[in-house]
């Protein structure tokens, strides 16, 4: 499996909010601008603490396992394998959704002094906030569940060469 790159994030991130700030100059000019909804900062807050607590889970779950507890429940590799790939789609939705709320609430910027352009632009940026906490998570779940690199096929490779 290959990890999350933060490139690819912060491109999709970068496209994501050119487009929208262009889509919403175009769509202002056109008729009125689609309004950013209260739950999308609440639900991407929910999907970073879903990935938080997984990732504290299993961290305490290895833990309890490396330390050889008697009561230590084991971690199944494919539950591990499931919470990662669950941890890399949220990232990149996440990336998505914010570059798109963040665009949006740049173009937003410009009419602060409406009351309810304002209200939205606080939406936006708490969107953008909420989703680098999913990303921020995303990328804890995935190096706590990150396999620890094989030292045999390393001095393997020296020794033959």
């Amino acid at each position: 499996m290959r990890e999350l790159r933060i490139r690819v994030l912060v491109g999709v991130f970068g496209v994501a909010g050119i487009l929208s700030w262009a889509g919403a100059r175009l769509w202002n000019s056109v008729g009125t601008l689609p309004s950013v909804p209260l739950a999308a900062p609440v639900v991407l807050a929910l999907i970073a603490v879903v990935l938080l607590s997984t990732a504290l889970s299993i961290r305490a779950r290895l833990k309890a396992q490396r330390e050889r507890r008697p009561e230590a429940k084991g971690v199944d590799p494919l539950m591990a394998a499931r919470a990662v790939v669950f941890g890399q789609a949220s990232a990149l939705v996440a990336a998505l959704v914010s570059g798109m709320y963040g665009g949006t609430g740049v173009f937003l910027l410009e009419s602060l002094d409406i009351p309810a352009r304002r209200d939205q632009a606080i939406y936006a940026g708490f969107s953008v906030l909420a989703g680098i906490a999913v990303i921020a998570a995303a990328i804890f779940l995935e190096r706590v569940c990150k396999l620890p690199e094989d030292e045999d096929d390393n001095n393997g490779a020296t020794s033959a060469a």
